[in-house]
């Protein structure tokens, strides 16, 4: 009996294009190619091209300055992007408008994370709670805002960006933030949101088909050093995740749920992340992120047994395949620091970046690309991330430090103290 070949849309391998670059970009690539997808990458930035490129077509924005022109020749099944300055970009109507799914939320939904004042006066709209906040348009202004409510507040950006003139500062007494105010930069003006300690967790969530859909609880390693010292960098040195679809902690009741009048207000479908702080014998919102997260999308991605059929679901509003695999608990991430970092003004060479043995898990790569002797090199401050995910916190954080052991460039460090601070959430169970 001849054998058919079913080739129908439903049977052909679903294929997604990630926006971004470097080891968060491979990262959701490789997890995804590993899962039956086939993976292409548009790079928005110059630099980290390299790791995408090991799992697959890559596409440079210099070379397409518009993706909608690549995308006519590249169709795509889902784009996942890895930062929310797409929706900046002059061509983002048209790519929204192209009906190619998204997983990101678009129109109104985005200002959850662009603008952090309208999520402050969303929370107030729907009495969640929220650390005394101000907004001011200059030095002037935001030294009365002390003058009149002395507190120390962390500094931030009033628009949320990766090249935002302000990143975060955290302030931890009302002389530490005074004498911050004539040394930034208020080009966009500054948020100043109450300091409120350092008892810090997120929750991650997808909204689609009207509902929340809760998956892991999150925290992560937002200061360079040992011990929580040092400075908030640009971007965590380390992170955990739990499988979390039953909210555990109560932070997704108390942050997330409130919200749903406003999800089903403006058509809001994606990921959704609430970083919180328990202050006051409750949850508060830090901020929200309308991203999967860049420590803990790859993590979240492998302990889903169809990654892709979620991410696809997602995009397309529908009740997503949220099935998790059952001896998967747990994920750690930690980050290999370069030469410098988290001061990146300070300029090393290309430092060699040697791998020594056979890695055990999955070590993405950032700023690093092949030299012309056949070693690799570090090109910028963020060398690599290694990522485990086990049935045990405990095993997934060795494993991560047996691994990062193996890797070798001078100058380079990483906490070892991911997983003795932090964690758990507080409290240990539900309000």
């Amino acid at each position: 009996m001849m054998m058919t070949l079913d080739t129908s849309p439903a049977s052909l391998p679903k294929s997604v294009m990630a926006f971004g670059v470097g080891a968060f970009t491979q990262g959701i690539l490789k997890v995804l190619r590993e899962n039956g997808a086939r993976v292409s990458a548009y790079l928005t930035r110059d630099y980290g091209h390299y790791p995408p490129s090991l799992e697959g077509p890559c596409y440079n924005h210099r070379q397409f300055p518009n993706p909608c022109d690549l995308l006519k020749s590249h169709p795509v099944d889902v784009i996942v992007p890895q930062s929310i300055d797409w929706a900046q970009k002059p061509w983002a109507n048209e790519l929204v408008e192209s009906g190619i799914p998204i997983f990101c939320p678009t129109g109104e939904g985005l200002r959850l994370e662009r603008d952090r004042d309208f999520a402050r006066l969303l929370c107030r709209r729907f009495n969640i709670p929220f650390p005394a906040s101000h907004v001011a348009r200059n030095r002037l202004e935001a030294e009365e805002i002390i003058k009149r409510d002395p507190r120390p507040y962390v500094i931030k950006n009033p628009l949320c960006s990766p090249f935002s003139p302000v990143h975060t500062i955290v302030c931890e007494t009302v002389d530490d933030t005074r004498a911050w105010l004539d040394r930034i930069d208020y080009a966009e003006g500054v948020f100043l949101q109450e300091y409120c300690g350092r008892s810090e967790a997120g929750h991650i969530a997808v909204v689609s088909d009207g509902r929340i859909h809760s998956l892991v609880t999150n925290q992560e390693y937002k200061r360079a050093f040992n011990g929580n010292m040092g400075i908030v960098a640009g971007a965590p040195l380390g992170g955990l995740v739990q499988r979390d679809p039953d909210d555990q902690y109560g932070i997704a009741k108390d942050l997330l749920v409130p919200l749903l009048p406003w999800f089903h207000e403006v058509g809001f479908h994606g990921p959704v992340q609430v970083t919180a702080i328990w202050r006051e014998n409750q949850w508060k919102v830090l901020e929200y992120n309308v991203r999967i997260g860049v420590t803990s999308g790859p993590m979240i991605l492998r302990m889903l047994e169809d990654p892709v059929g979620m991410l696809c679901g997602v995009s397309r509003n529908e009740t997503p395949d949220l099935r998790f695999k059952p001896h998967l608990e747990y994920g750690c991430s930690i980050t290999l620091a370069g030469y410098g970092y988290p001061y990146v003004q300070l300029q090393g060479p290309q430092l060699p970046v040697e791998v020594q043995g056979q890695p055990d898990c999955d070590i993405f790569l950032n700023e690093v690309e092949p030299h012309h002797d056949g070693t690799l090199r570090m090109t910028g401050h963020r060398i690599a991330d290694v990522v485990s995910v086990e049935a045990t916190l405990q095993a997934a954080i060795q494993k991560c430090y047996r691994n990062i052991s193996r890797l070798r460039c001078v100058g380079s460090y990483y906490r070892t103290d991911v997983g003795e601070s932090l964690w758990p959430p507080i409290p240990t169970g539900p309000a």
